[in-house]
């Protein structure tokens, strides 16, 4: 009966509009209410979910993608990706992809790819013949790649809510290769669906012109080798690393690119703040919540029910799959990490799942959902730059949500793909 009352007040608050931080908040603590605990326990667990050191490195990563969007890194980042691949038919939805993979790489965050690089691309995709309809189905569904390629703020997240033991350096590394992988599937769909509507290719520059843009995109690309090969190396802790690339790509786009103005900056700043202090709260709300998740076993019972309905692992991975996609659609991904985590790992790593491996799956089952409605904060943003309604871009788009899913499905099915960079390495 509790868990009934704790999850409806939280599905009650959401349907009236209530933000899910807040709904997450207020629902645990009618249910510490509910079970007769002091309330004062509920608040020692809101304040203890944030007094983790390891979240520090989440408003530096958070700042430096702030500064890279408006420092100048991301145009460079678009100039010479279309100098690299933009000669190729419909070269101008490649160049998207690799753009956001290199940006994704050093932003870590997915709204903030399209908020960057959408901008730029879209609009001229739109001048140079491209539908406006592909030109916001790539930007979208390529912009999940800053939440698998490292840094991401999100896998702090999800070694947060695993309740430490990962290593945060290795599950950066297992995010490579899936990452990638996920991008050369959506360039080769980018490919053949311009190759089917007709889209002409433009002339290679030269590699002269192409050796001069990567020189120029060079400075900003070293942010995220300083970032991550901080963390791999030792010599920075993740926290550290997130503070040293901040104050990296503050010289570069002040010293080097010289297009950080102050209003620029103060905009920075402010984003910043916003973000940050939005999955702080969402980080303390959740803390109670899962505390409410675990005291009714709810991630017992989700083990006994999955390996109830079968104990082929491979049939609980589809429905793991399955739920996380589900959920994904209707819930921000912040929130869902934080509360998906103590569920459904257990039931991973009892089939079999390494839990690195499983925190890339998770990454890229809710990283869709970011792509779909009802609740795909990336869709919104994209079809809101290429102003185009919601409606006409989804029903294209499904030859991108296929790609995705082939490299998650590869990714849940081949370990290798997600762990062997982390056992090299380590």
């Amino acid at each position: 009966m509790g868990l009934l009352f704790l999850l409806g007040l939280f599905g009650i608050c959401v349907v009236i509009g209530i933000p899910v931080a807040f709904a997450l908040g207020i629902s645990a603590v009618f249910a510490f209410y509910y079970e007769g605990f002091p309330l004062l326990i509920a608040f020692q667990r809101i304040t203890s979910g944030i007094s983790i050191f390891s979240l520090m490195a989440i408003p530096f990563f958070i700042f430096a993608g702030e500064l890279m969007f408006h420092g100048g890194i991301a145009i460079r980042l678009v100039r010479f990706a279309s100098s690299a691949v933009g000669a190729m038919r419909g070269g101008l939805g490649i160049v998207n992809v690799l753009s956001s993979m290199l940006f994704g790489g050093i932003s870590g965050s997915a709204v903030a790819d399209i908020s960057a690089l959408g901008t730029i691309l879209i609009p001229v995709m739109k001048e140079k013949g491209y539908d406006d309809d592909y030109a916001v189905n790539v930007t979208v569904t390529s912009s999940i790649a800053g939440i698998i390629i490292p840094p991401s703020h999100n896998m702090i997240l999800y070694v947060v809510a695993a309740g430490g033991g990962i290593s945060v350096s290795q599950l950066f590394l297992a995010g490579v290769f899936p990452g990638v992988m996920m991008c050369i599937c959506l360039a080769a769909v980018a490919y053949i669906v311009a190759v089917k509507r007709g889209y002409q290719s433009e002339e290679f520059p030269g590699f002269k012109h192409l050796g001069l843009h990567f020189a120029l995109a060079f400075p900003g690309l070293l942010t995220a080798v300083i970032i991550v090969g901080g963390v791999l190396s030792g010599v920075f802790t993740v926290t550290e690393s997130g503070a040293f690339g901040t104050i990296y790509a503050f010289v570069v786009t002040i010293l080097v690119y010289r297009a950080m103005s102050w209003e620029k900056f103060k905009l920075a700043v402010v984003n910043s703040v916003r973000t940050t202090s939005m999955v702080m709260i969402l980080i303390g709300s959740t803390g109670a919540f899962g505390y409410m998740l675990t005291f009714y076993q709810v991630p017992t019972h989700m083990t006994s029910f999955l390996t109830s309905v079968s104990s082929d692992p491979i049939a609980i991975m589809l429905m793991i799959n399955l739920m996380l996609l589900i959920l994904g659609t209707i819930m921000d991904m912040a929130a869902l990490i934080l509360i998906c985590t103590p569920i459904f790992l257990p039931v991973a790593i009892s089939i079999g799942v390494d839990p690195i491996q499983f925190g890339i799956i998770l990454m890229m089952n809710l990283g869709l959902g970011l792509c779909t409605p009802p609740v795909g904060a990336c869709l919104f943003v994209g079809c809101a730059v290429g102003d185009i309604p919601m409606e006409r871009a989804v029903k294209t788009i499904w030859p991108f949500y296929i790609a995705i899913f082939v490299a998650l499905m590869l990714t849940s099915f081949i370990p290798a793909i997600s762990l062997t960079l982390p056992r090299w390495l380590s």
